[in-house]
């Protein structure tokens, strides 16, 4: 399967219910997008990274690009229990 995603402005809270990290909160932003066949997604993200011998400051430069989130990912409650 294949996704194309893009960032959005929207990032939320993460936990499990049994507390694997502490009790802690993990922030996610979330990723819009679709299948190659054209099924909406939304991915929660709080990890990524690019390979050592890449431009980083490109990198970053475009990880800070992201636009408005949808309707329907705008009303996601900012803490989520996994």
């Amino acid at each position: 399967m294949k996704v194309t995603l893009e960032s959005t402005s929207k990032i939320v809270e993460l936990t499990t219910r049994v507390n694997a990290l502490g009790g802690t909160f993990v922030p996610a932003r979330i990723w819009e997008g679709h299948t190659e066949s054209g099924i909406p997604v939304h991915c929660y993200v709080t990890r990524i990274a690019v390979a050592n011998d890449q431009n980083h400051a490109q990198f970053e430069a475009e990880l800070r690009e992201c636009r408005a989130p949808s309707p329907d990912v705008a009303a996601i409650p900012l803490r989520l229990i996994l």
